[in-house]
């Protein structure tokens, strides 16, 4: 990667973007650091494709219908109900 991969200008543009203002000695830095990142993800473009299958295996069980709660054992436990629902705090 040059050394130019980005340059001070676009950084103010980013900083401008996002709304941060940012002084001369934090543009350099900053435009050193986006050009390390960058370098960085060039060097995955070195990584080598390979082809295989995914060695995938659901370890779900599988779904099953089973009988459900009726509603008087839904409420049983429940702090408060009304009209076999539910009650909760108001909120406004």
């Amino acid at each position: 990667m040059s050394d130019n991969a980005v340059d001070p200008s676009e950084v103010r543009h980013i900083a401008d973007l996002a709304r941060i203002d940012l002084d001369d000695d934090e543009v350099e830095r900053f435009t050193e650091q986006f050009g390390e990142i960058l370098a960085a993800f060039e060097a995955l473009d070195e990584v080598p494709e390979t082809e295989r299958e995914a060695d995938l295996a659901n370890v779900m069980r599988p779904d099953e219908v089973r009988e459900g709660l009726h509603q008087e054992e839904a409420l049983q436990n429940a702090p408060e109900t009304e009209a076999g629902q539910f009650k909760g705090p108001k909120v406004s």
